[in-house]
């Protein structure tokens, strides 16, 4: 029997009413084509714009990328404490950026530099701008041990320019990461052509007054550079439809913060270099493989992989050999990397963390990019219906022990806690302030007494009665500290200690483990900690290329 080959055309055209209907094709609209609507995207005549060629987010200056992943976070190795705050988790971290080393000498003395020139100290109006930003450089000095040079030469001098800085609080880290945040998106807007070349430096040299602000100008960006933002707008200004750059333009970066524990404890960690398939090859005590502090292979063998404190006054070893290279911190980079290429997540200085510290870490209520200090925030909205703009006013605050700080810079925009506006029938928050949620407040006490009827708790039986410390001012203007010098207290928790990861320079070696944890109130600052900045991830998880797409052959 003879076979035929009988060849079938398939027509995708119907006639329908009078109308042809395509059944079968793809859809024809280009990326500029909205698919809900058949509207032009980034039509010259207006409409919605869009930034429809963006690819994914940059690594911003300073940045290494992390993959996010699953871990165990808390203790993996060694407990001597036998205490009870690092109870293992199972966590999921979404991908982010973190700094490749620890924010440098350097790198602050730029930030201070900013600061001095743009809100020059001499005004009484600005002296605590300045004055509230500058390092503890005292934080060097010991009763028993001459330390005066470090005092005198470690910030400043360039011989300690790459080294990590220290004497930052925790607070002052925190406004390092504003300030960043701020003038690399100057930059990127300046690149992009929404700013004129020299805007940002006409800010920071006095000739334009006023400053950027990030987020003033995604609100009110007429603001801008004290209103004076029209004679600094670059090329962009020729299309009426991008004067200003917006979310949606893809241009602006995520903010620089600190990392959260979570993340830091992730980083370091770097499990990546000994995954097998879906699995890690068991837990890692340091940053490096293996159970050692010393370099095993064959290149250096013997060199010590970090800089900690070896024995009772052993800082650095026998000198001219197996000498870990630093008596107190180190050059960055001295070091090797660990397998996500970050620098001395293990020795040199401890860093902060952006966490509330508390014994315990709730993963029942959330595994998955846990972290405690969370403050809900939201812009000031004025009787104009437009977000309010703190033009000059600064607002400062006085830390427990005496320092004083500025809460904002002139430019920023004014911020509230949310009400019951946003948090009303609410399921994921109830308040703005959630520090103590699920530990530490009044519910989670075992002295909380939910009959009382209305009757004021004892402060003394409460679950974390840290001290707490006054500071006013009296009729004068003269500094009033009043020390709480109760017998009554039981602890030094409370909502303003902060987590603080790693080991240093100070520190024996246990502390070198990525999951240990410690604690210091935020306004204190050491001569052991110093910090590095993170930035969220936005967009897809991987950077890697051509990846099958899920549910979907290969082509």
């Amino acid at each position: 029997m003879k076979k035929h080959l009988i060849k079938v055309v398939l027509s995708c055209t119907v006639l329908v009413g009078g109308f042809t209907v395509s059944s079968c094709s793809k859809s024809s609209s280009g990326k500029n084509t909205s698919r809900a609507t058949g509207w032009k995207i980034n039509a010259k005549e207006g409409g919605f714009q869009y930034n429809t060629d963006f690819k994914e987010q940059e690594t911003a200056p300073g940045l290494v990328f992390v993959e996010g992943g699953t871990f165990t976070k808390g203790k993996v190795q060694d407990d001597v404490m036998h205490d009870w705050n690092n109870t293992p988790t199972s966590q999921h971290v979404q991908s982010f950026y973190m700094d490749e080393t620890e924010v440098t000498n350097v790198m602050y003395l730029e930030y201070l530099d900013y600061l001095k020139s743009v809100y020059p100290p001499e005004n009484p109006k600005y002296t605590n701008i300045y004055v509230g930003a500058l390092p503890d450089t005292l934080v060097w000095r010991n009763r028993l041990g001459f330390n005066e040079t470090m005092t005198n030469n470690y910030l400043r001098h360039p011989a300690y320019a790459e080294y990590p800085v220290v004497g930052v609080n925790w607070i002052q880290a925190t406004q390092f990461a504003e300030w960043r945040t701020d003038r690399v998106n100057e930059v990127m807007l300046e690149r992009e052509g929404y700013l004129s070349e020299d805007a940002k430096y006409q800010a920071a040299t006095g000739e334009v007054q006023g400053t950027f602000s990030t987020e003033a100008y995604l609100n009110r960006p007429e603001s801008v550079y004290n209103g004076q933002i029209d004679s600094l707008q670059g090329k962009q200004k020729k299309d009426s439809t991008s004067t200003f750059a917006k979310r949606s333009s893809g241009v602006i970066m995520p903010e620089y913060r600190l990392p959260t524990e979570t993340e830091w404890e992730y980083a370091a960690q770097a499990q990546v270099g000994q995954r097998e398939y879906n699995n890690y090859r068991g837990r890692k005590k340091y940053p490096w493989e293996g159970d050692y502090t010393r370099n095993g292979q064959r290149v250096g063998r013997g060199d010590q992989l970090a800089n900690f404190k070896q024995g009772k006054g052993d800082y650095g070893g026998i000198a001219g050999w197996s000498d870990d290279g630093a008596d107190i911190t180190a050059q960055v980079m001295s070091y090797k990397p660990n397998d996500l290429g970050l620098y001395d997540m293990a020795g040199n200085v401890a860093e902060w963390t952006a966490d509330v510290y508390r014994p315990i870490v709730d993963d029942e209520v959330s595994d998955f990019n846990y972290y405690r200090g969370n403050i809900y925030m939201k812009s000031a909205i004025g009787e104009d219906g437009k977000v309010k703009i703190l033009r000059d006013s600064i607002v400062y605050d006085t830390l427990p022990n005496g320092k004083v700080v500025a809460v904002n810079l002139p430019g920023e925009i004014k911020m509230v806690a949310v009400d019951e506006e946003e948090t009303y029938l609410r399921t994921n928050f109830s308040s703005s302030d959630n520090r103590g949620y699920r530990d530490g407040d009044s519910g989670s006490s075992r002295f909380y007494d939910r009959f009382n009827d209305g009757e004021e708790e004892d402060p003394n039986k409460k679950m974390y009665n840290s001290p707490k410390h006054s500071v006013e001012r009296d009729s004068l203007g003269n500094l009033v500290k009043g020390y709480d010098a109760s017998n009554n207290r039981t602890t030094l928790i409370n909502d303003e200690v902060r987590v603080y990861k790693g080991g240093s320079w100070r520190d024996r070696a246990y502390w070198l483990d990525p999951a240990q944890r410690r604690y210091l109130p935020q306004y204190m600052a050491t001569d052991n900690i110093g910090f590095r900045c993170a930035m969220s991830r936005v967009g897809s998880k991987s950077k890697t290329k051509n990846k099958t797409v899920r549910g979907k052959k290969a082509k």
